[in-house]
């Protein structure tokens, strides 16, 4: 009889920069003898994440960094056909069934390990083409909020879900289509960082405060990501200790918001609202492809390829004031001042529905 091959502990399923710092946490907040035992997957889907899988491999955080070149559904014409409205509730969910099981099998040939190998499988997004793949293959997961407080600003299973939604949830329950966030069979659960805040709680969530990993992490823990994330440490202390008005920082973060033009307005008025008199410092989400260092020429634009909760360990570093339109700043402690401006600042940019997803959610 062939003897069954131990499983290995756990593996997680990153999509963007701030799910691999968010990996960090959980990781080196493990008791000591269950860390370096992980496995760290970076999906290429949307995002460029550099020479990260070599910097992760000499962390010494992970067992294992694999890449995945995980693939959108416009990648297979065939699924296209699927998307068409025949103005009819049961047969667009015929099709939609056929479309769940199609596109996670079409995942098959890039899929760059055995998942049925791990105890534990941890995905953020599982929105993404993952989701259907590990549905498919009946493979039960962990989901994870994608980013701080996401859902209570876009409840995207909802969203996306609007008419009938919960016919659509006990379909997803029986594995017949799929929703994301907590909503498919074989999610076992799903990880948020506040469930009170939550409009439309879900029976799998479960709370988890990022705000209590970070608490628990040593300075040598802390050290461990700043090399993880910063490539040029030197520089980045030189950059935010020297400059015109340097004793007085604005740090303003950008979002891949609106369309390039509306954008390069948004964050003109922001850098002339909030920058007079001060030493201004845009911080570019790694997916926005707006070019704010030819924009902007007399403001700092740090590196994108970082999450900017990293610089809470830098010591020393302090922002008089950091201005946000979406991203959550109650993970920020380097700044004295939080501005979040939301939805009725958006307003004045785009027309609200295309950006106040969850007033568009029936109950």
């Amino acid at each position: 009889m062939k003897k069954k091959t131990p499983k290995k502990d756990r593996i997680y399923v990153c999509h963007t920069y701030y799910h691999v710092y968010v990996t960090c946490l959980k990781e080196l907040t493990l008791p000591k003898e269950m860390r370096g035992r992980g496995t760290l997957v970076l999906s290429t889907l949307s995002n460029d994440f550099g020479n990260l899988k070599e910097r992760a491999e000499k962390s010494g955080i992970f067992e294992e960094v694999l890449l995945f070149e995980e693939k959108r559904e416009d990648r297979f014409p065939q699924l296209a056909r699927y998307h068409k409205d025949r103005e009819n509730l049961l047969v667009n969910l015929a099709a939609r069934m056929v479309f769940t099981k199609l596109y996670g099998k079409l995942q098959q040939p890039y899929v760059p390990v055995d998942f049925r190998d791990y105890r534990d499988i941890y995905v953020f997004c599982d929105s993404d083409p993952i989701g259907y793949y590990l549905n498919w293959k009946k493979i039960p997961y962990h989901a994870l909020e994608d980013g701080l407080d996401c859902i209570c600003y876009y409840d995207t299973a909802r969203y996306d879900n609007r008419g009938h939604f919960k016919l659509k949830a006990f379909l997803a329950s029986l594995n017949l289509i799929f929703i994301q966030n907590g909503y498919s069979k074989y999610c076992m659960d799903m990880e948020v960082n506040n469930t009170s805040i939550l409009k439309y709680p879900c029976p799998k969530y479960i709370e988890q405060p990022r705000e209590v990993l970070v608490r628990r992490l040593t300075r040598e823990d802390k050290e461990r990501i700043l090399a993880l994330f910063l490539q040029d440490l030197d520089r980045l202390k030189e950059q935010l200790a020297t400059g015109e008005h340097h004793e007085k920082k604005v740090l303003i973060l950008s979002e891949p918001l609106c369309s390039l033009p509306v954008r390069k307005k948004l964050f003109t008025d922001l850098v002339e609202t909030y920058g007079k008199g001060a030493q201004v410092l845009i911080k570019p989400h790694p997916r926005d492809v707006l070019d704010y260092r030819a924009l902007f020429p007399g403001c700092i634009v740090l590196d994108k390829m970082f999450p900017m909760e990293i610089l809470n360990f830098l010591e020393g570093v302090s922002f008089d004031r950091v201005v946000s339109v979406y991203t959550v700043t109650d993970s920020i402690h380097f700044a004295k001042e939080k501005i979040f401006l939301g939805d009725d600042f958006m307003d004045r940019y785009e027309k609200p529905e295309e950006h106040r997803f969850n007033e568009q959610i029936e109950d």
